[in-house]
Parts: structure tokens; sequence; C-alpha cells
């Protein structure tokens, strides 16, 4: 990493370079703040309170996108609270071990570190699911709750949304991994669960699933109708979106989703000729769809 010791006592900065040094990090040192405004593009700041200035704010203010760690003499406002306000990161108090302010510095970057990839997975998951089902009312929703898509993705838009809305993580399973259901029940609660593939439990899989998320926070998904199940099931529908997810699915999927839209652009002969069927057969599909051509 790239790291700026700003500490007027010499001895000190060049003990922390010397040290850092050793460990493969690059740094440079100043003595003052008004040095200190000169520099941009660091990864770790380590600034120091002892320097003649009782207003550290600009400082933390200049390097508000790297880790600014205080090195402090004593705890006050001016040294440990303002900064922090400020933006500060941390904050240590000398005389430190090396090894404690390395612990300091790992800490902050991983934290930096995961705070960016959350936030990038977050934008990819907004942007891969932002055609899906958005219109569902989540906060009325109870659970356990079980999912019915013959598409997975929409399922997982649905466990996506709701999860947003409700401002509250989930934690991923699939069913169709051996010891799903031991690490199902390992699980401590009130952790929210999105389990997935439902379909490929045996039924004895399936009770026992069924007796262990009782009064659990749980949304389970399923490519595949289900049986009785005694909870609430939401069946999502997948018609308007139905070839953009690249899975395949049952001819009569496609048929329907062709019918719905499509009917508008050919007239019934030209349509049922393109789908290979006759035009009884088209008007009894759209009959048993239950899909309503306007006029």
């Amino acid at each position: 990493m790239k790291i700026l010791i700003v500490e007027n006592e010499v001895y000190l900065a060049q003990s922390i370079v010397t040290k850092l040094t050793e460990l493969g990090h690059t740094c440079e040192m100043c003595t003052s703040t008004r040095d200190a405004l000169k520099y941009k593009n660091f990864d770790v700041v380590l600034l120091s309170t002892s320097l003649n200035t009782t207003d550290l704010t600009p400082v933390v203010e200049h390097f508000r996108d790297s880790i600014v760690i205080l090195m402090v003499s004593y705890i006050s406002n001016d040294t440990v609270s303002k900064p922090l306000s400020a933006g500060a990161k941390d904050y240590i108090v000398k005389p430190f071990m090396i090894e404690e302010l390395v612990r300091k510095i790992d800490h902050h970057q991983d934290y930096e570190y995961l705070k960016q990839y959350a936030k990038m997975i977050d934008r990819y998951l907004d942007y891969n699911f932002q055609e899906a089902e958005t219109t569902f009312d989540y906060e009325s929703f109870s659970l356990p709750l079980f999912l019915y898509s013959s598409i997975q993705k929409s399922a997982d838009a649905f466990a996506y949304h709701f999860s947003k809305r409700r401002d509250e993580p989930f934690y991923f399973i699939d069913l169709s991994l051996a010891n799903s259901l031991n690490e199902l029940q390992n699980i401590k609660e009130p952790q929210l669960i999105y389990a997935i593939n439902y379909q490929s439990l045996k039924k004895s899989e399936k009770r026992e699933l069924l007796e262990i998320i009782k009064d659990r926070s749980i949304i389970i998904s399923s490519t595949e109708k289900y049986e009785e199940i005694p909870y609430k099931i939401v069946e999502i529908s997948n018609q308007n979106s139905i070839l953009t997810h690249g899975e395949i699915l049952p001819i009569e999927d496609y048929v329907k989703y062709i019918m719905i839209n499509y009917q508008h652009k050919y007239p019934d002969t030209e349509l049922s000729k393109k789908l290979g069927i006759s035009r009884k057969s088209l008007w009894e599909k759209r009959k048993k769809y239950d899909i309503i051509k306007k006029k």
C-alpha cells in the first residue's frame, strides 16, 4: 500500500517508515499539514495530532478517499472527536506497537475492500433484476413463504427485492446440494434465509424441511408446482420476459409467450401457421390460458 505519514516528531516518523517499508509498503513522510496538503492519492494517511495546528479537518477532508488513522498523545474533542466526524477512520494512542498499527491498517483496508465489493454486487444485481417483477407489496408477506416460477431468475429477483425493501440481507442455500438441510438447521435465528431448488428434494427431505422452517424467516423457491404446502405460495408470472433469461423452458410456455406478445402483430391464420398449429388449436389455447385478444 501507499502510505503517507504526517508527523512532526521526525524520529518517530522515520521509525514508522522503516518498519512499514520492511513489510512491503511504499511510504512518504512530511512534518506539517501545509506539506500534507500537497500530496494526494494515498491508500493510508497516518496523521499525528501533535502538529502545530488545532484543526486537522482540512487534511482529513483532503484525503477523504484514503484511510486516515489519527496518531494521538491524548484523547480530546480536538484530537479525536472532530477529526473522526470529519471523516477520519480510526485513531491509535502513542506510544504504540507497530504491530497494533499494522492490524488497524489491515482491518480498515479489508473493510474498505468489502464495502466497495458489496457496492459492486449491489449495483450489478440492481441491473440484473431491473426488468423483473417489482410490483409486489413485500411488506405484506409473512414468512415462511414459498415461490413458484418456471424461471429461476424471476424467483431470485423476488427474493432480492424482498431483501432490499426490508433492508435485511438473506442467507442463501441451494437445496440441491448435499447437507443443505443440516446447514439450514444450523442457521441462527432470526436470520432471513433464501433457499432454492425445493423441487430437487426427496419426499422425506421435503417433510424434514417443513419441520425445520417452522417459525423461521425463510423464502423457498421451486421451478415445479408444489404439492400440499401449509404456507402461502406466490406464483410469479414470466409471460412478459420468458425469452430473456437464457433458460430452456417447456414448449407450452414458449407458445403462450408468442400468443400474448404477437397476437396483435399477426392475424390468427398467420400466427397459427407460424406456431405450427391449427386456428382451432390456437383458439383452444387462448381459452386455456385465459388470453384475451383485444380488437
